[in-house]
């Protein structure tokens, strides 16, 4: 049995106590370790549960190269769009106490979403606008169809919808808090009609104000009670604390010659501290992105959602929300994602704050239709695949993303004994 903190050491078992191989689980730490020792990463930590149980569990590399300190299976990453899910389900938690409606226009609890006009022709450099066909709903928020703009693209974008988005500070979002910023949307057209299109976006963020006005709670004080309590997430949040700097791993990137440079150092070392570094409590309160967790965390989490709404007999969700949650609710035509060139978002659809497998394609053909999870753009991610009672995470702090959980998926799936 593997020894894990007191975050989940009572709901581990041995591989084979749920069906999995040790010697196949072997092989994820062997390929793990493969990209440490080329340099591709400083340090991972990969999770494997099947059946509620962590069977697998182990860290690699350096959590910081400077400090020369080990990756811990208690360290802190930053898990940025890893915290989409978590605000999902928040959101369904308020469906079930009937304060939201999923078909219901956002509008109704955010008036500044209300009237919005679209723009004519999305990339044009003169800004036209057209009459929205409906409103956006709050599921349009959830599968990101609500015709809201991203974030990214528009630093530096040229388009009408870009200095739009720019002439009213939203490309500096850690300036406002969750009410500027939906009051700053509000005054901005929309990329595409609702329901037409999926656009990555900050809808995701529009959810963390939404959960503030209709549960009359700030977005982190009802993540903290209703969920990381519960859960005993003990070291998730918006920031890390200064007890727990020490924990917190730094990130990094390829240098131009080969091999690593730091991109932010928490602990002062030879990276650049970025205005988004976490080391304190932020002003803007990313459902998107905003989180930072551990392992242990992490997993406690996920375990709830493959438990339909359990852990460890304590119940956060209904099971019928969970499976709402992790279902597809996008029409046909807009499978697989129009997201970046990647082989990895082929077959996918989008359920709640989650993508959803619903083709099988040749990206890790083990993979089962119905499988869902997300990724953070610091290359973290993680799975589920329902039909195998399967959890897998894998945690690295590296941009661009890395590759590690594409190499890692067929061990995992490998890992399961034909009974």
């Amino acid at each position: 049995m593997y020894h894990l903190n007191d975050g989940i050491s009572k709901i581990s078992a041995a591989p084979h106590a749920v069906g999995l191989s040790a010697d196949r689980l072997a092989h994820i730490s062997a390929t793990a370790q493969a990209f440490i020792d080329d340099g591709q990463l400083a340090g991972a930590v990969t999770v494997v549960a099947r059946r509620g149980k962590v069977a697998h569990f182990e860290g690699y590399g350096m959590m910081d190269i400077a400090a020369n300190k080990p990756m811990q299976k208690d360290t802190i990453f930053r898990i940025y769009s890893m915290t989409k899910p978590i605000a999902a389900a928040a959101m369904m938690m308020l469906c079930e106490e009937r304060k939201l409606q999923l078909d219901a226009s956002a509008s109704r609890y955010l008036p500044e979403l209300g009237g919005l006009k679209v723009a004519a022709a999305a990339d044009a450099e003169t800004l036209s606008l057209v009459e929205a066909d409906r409103d956006m709903t709050v599921r349009d928020l959830m599968r990101h169809t609500s015709g809201l703009p991203g974030a990214a693209r528009y630093m530096a974008g040229q388009t009408a919808v870009d200095k739009c988005y720019r002439e009213e500070g939203l490309h500096l979002l850690h300036e406002c808090d969750l009410q500027e910023m939906v009051e700053r949307l509000g005054r901005i057209p929309l990329l595409y009609q609702p329901g037409t299109k999926w656009h990555y976006s900050i809808a995701a963020d529009v959810l963390g104000r939404l959960i503030e006005v209709v549960s009359d709670q700030p977005f982190d004080v009802f993540l903290a009670e209703r969920i990381f309590q519960p859960l005993g997430m003990v070291d998730t949040g918006f920031y890390v604390p200064s007890e727990k700097i020490n924990r917190f791993a730094g990130m990094y990137g390829p240098t131009h010659g080969g091999g690593l440079q730091a991109i932010d150092a928490p602990e002062g070392g030879t990276g650049k501290i970025s205005e988004n570094s976490f080391i304190e409590k932020p002003k803007f309160l990313s459902a998107g992105g905003g989180l930072v967790s551990t392992a242990a965390d992490f997993a406690r989490f996920c375990l709830m959602l493959s438990g339909r709404g359990t852990l460890s007999g304590k119940r956060l969700l209904k099971t019928e929300s969970v499976e709402l949650m992790t279902r597809n609710h996008l029409p046909e035509h807009l499978i697989p994602l129009d997201k970046k060139p990647d082989k990895r978002y082929a077959g996918l659809g989008f359920g709640l704050g989650v993508s959803v497998r619903v083709q099988q394609t040749d990206w890790v053909p083990a993979s089962q239709v119905g499988e869902y999870g997300w990724i953070g753009g610091t290359s973290t991610e993680f799975w589920i695949s329902p039909r195998d009672e399967l959890v897998a995470i894998t945690l690295a702090q590296h941009m661009p993303f890395s590759e590690l959980s594409e190499r890692v998926k067929p061990f995992v799936y490998d890992a399961i004994v034909k009974e």
